[in-house]
């Protein structure tokens, strides 16, 4: 690809409270399944890195954990992670649902963004359920809480109006010189997008009070001429936890591995041969060794931020 000396690169991230479609926006931009989705809060737990590409230049998304109230050392971790990246980015993508109630969660988020000095694009998501006249008294009470730079409606879920973001993104990025080559969508290793794809399935499978407490690991992945073949374990905290994730006859287990077996034969491009196993690892969220067994490594963040 041909380098233009009005190409642009720089660094965005996603930001919002949990559940309002941060991962499902990223994966729309950038074309691609990358960060898992559920309708469930806290879905996404890591800083997620993503690479949109096009002859104008490249975006680096970073997707981040819904800012909440942290109540354990994973969420503590989570906390950690969204704030963590506000300091070092190009611009910061605010993402809000389409509604005039704002609640003290995002009044708190807009308190943090005044003291950035990079810009901020407020994203105002899920337009297709209000109406156009609504949609304005909705842009009109955030225009009280922050000064934006820009102000973008859209439907992650659909793409509407995905395309304008784009170029308003691209409006405060510098010039300079692609980050990645055009071919890289992602930073996260394939072990790590199985895992994730692992848990969504669970996430979307099980039962409001289990998902907030599993975990997956890759054991191993033995990649064959044309097939690879995975082994798994889901992570639980109590024993009636793994009692459900297992289901009668192992039918619950069965059908989170179909599902997830679908999702990661499509990314990878090839057959695979999943096994997966449940273990009981109690009140492993306050837990700092079994935290950074399975990936959250809070120290790791603090060096990023310092």
């Amino acid at each position: 690809m041909e380098i233009s000396k009005d190409y642009r690169s720089g660094f965005a991230a996603i930001i919002g409270r949990p559940n309002v479609g941060k991962s499902t926006l990223m994966n729309r931009l950038i074309g691609q399944k990358i960060a898992i989705t559920s309708n469930k809060p806290q879905t996404t737990r890591n800083r997620i890195q993503t690479v949109y590409t096009s002859d104008a230049g490249q975006i680096v998304f970073l997707d981040t954990p819904g800012i909440h109230k942290a109540r354990n050392k994973l969420g503590e971790y989570m906390v950690k992670a969204a704030g963590g990246v506000l300091k070092d980015v190009d611009v910061v993508l605010w993402l809000v649902e389409a509604s005039e109630f704002i609640g003290s969660m995002d009044r708190q988020i807009a308190e943090k963004l005044k003291g950035l000095t990079a810009p901020v694009i407020l994203v105002i998501n899920k337009i297709d359920k209000v109406k156009r006249d609504d949609l304005l008294k909705i842009i009109d009470v955030y225009r009280g809480l922050c000064d934006f730079a820009e102000v973008v409606p859209v439907s992650a879920l659909s793409g509407d109006n995905t395309d304008t973001l784009i170029e308003q993104i691209f409006k405060y990025l510098p010039y300079g010189m692609p980050f990645y080559d055009e071919d890289t969508v992602t930073d996260q290793p394939e072990r790590q997008i199985t895992a994730e794809l692992i848990r969504e399935k669970a996430l979307k499978c099980l039962d409001e009070e289990i998902p907030h407490g599993i975990a997956v690991t890759i054991e191993k992945m033995d990649y064959k001429p044309d097939i690879v073949h995975i082994d798994a374990t889901i992570i639980c905290e109590k024993d009636s936890h793994k009692g459900m994730i297992i289901g009668r006859q192992g039918q619950m287990l069965k059908k989170i591995g179909s599902a997830a077996r679908y999702e990661i034969e499509r990314m990878l491009e090839r057959r695979v041969n999943l096994k997966l196993w449940v273990k009981v690892k109690k009140d492993w969220r306050d837990s700092d060794v079994l935290l950074k067994n399975f990936g959250y490594d809070s120290r790791s963040l603090t060096d990023q931020a310092e």
